[in-house]
């Protein structure tokens, strides 16, 4: 469905953030991209939809090459990769229900987005966004009303309501705390399998990545150091990917994150 061939970014100042990076992902398939500050997986993601663009190498979806897209060719190809943004990316002034509709802006043209008037049948999809993610009561309040959680999840309906066949999630669970983030990386994962899409999610909480998803990456200095399932994350290999910790105290988390999720 996703496939990435010698993707290479090198930045201006000679640093180069992606190193000839081969990756394919299939339809339905959730994979979490970790590795330490720095190792490029930001840039990788922002490479796939051309918010960065590539040095060198290809991005294909679902046999579209991305890479050599005209920029009007990329705005449609765009409504297929819905974008779930670490710090939220709302209108802060603008009402729940606005938010998520400004995911539809690619498909209603500026005039209709500018005075708002959505069709009927992406204003009902919204509705059912809302209810499904439990922001239904709140479609009215205004973005800087809501808490961290309530925000990505608003975050989450706007992306979903381009109806995309890839999901790119960058950071989701930085800033929430540690309940807030099981819950949204657990919404993340059941969205997707309800839907079927794939989605690459950039996460730093190994723990969360093990917990949930059903394949990790592990990149450093921009090369993938890892692919493989999460129960393949030993110590040696999260050593391989971040360097010398108390790795088993890693994994010990993660089963205590497990009992408390079943308990949940």
């Amino acid at each position: 469905m996703l496939r990435l061939e010698k993707l290479v970014k090198t930045y201006k100042t000679g640093d180069q953030a992606l190193k000839a990076v081969d990756l394919e992902i299939p339809e339905g398939q959730v994979l979490a991209l970790i590795g330490p500050s720095g190792a490029g997986k930001s840039t990788l993601i922002r490479c796939i939809n051309r918010l960065v663009e590539p040095t060198s190498g290809n991005v294909y979806l679902a046999g579209t090459e991305l890479t050599g897209l005209s920029s009007g060719a990329l705005r449609k190809e765009r409504r297929r990769m819905g974008m779930i943004f670490q710090e939220y990316a709302l209108v802060e002034r603008l009402t729940v229900m606005e938010n998520v509709l400004s995911g539809r802006l690619g498909y209603v043209g500026f005039w209709r987005s500018f005075t708002r008037r959505y069709p009927q049948s992406d204003v009902d999809e919204a509705f059912r966004l809302l209810d499904r993610v439990g922001l239904l009561a709140m479609a009215d309040k205004r973005a800087d009303e809501l808490s961290g959680g309530q925000r990505q999840r608003v975050g989450i309906c706007r992306a979903l309501i381009q109806n995309p066949a890839l999901l790119l999630v960058d950071e989701p669970t930085a800033s929430l705390d540690p309940k807030t983030s099981r819950q949204i990386m657990r919404l993340v994962c059941e969205l997707c399998q309800e839907r079927g899409l794939a989605a690459i999610i950039n996460i730093h909480d190994v723990a969360l990545a093990q917990m949930f998803v059903q394949r990790v990456i592990g990149l450093r200095f921009g090369a993938v150091e890892f692919d493989g399932p999460p129960e393949a994350l030993t110590p040696d290999v999260l050593t391989t990917i971040y360097g010398e910790e108390d790795w088993e105290a890693t994994i010990a988390k993660v089963e205590d994150e497990e009992e408390i999720e079943v308990a949940e």
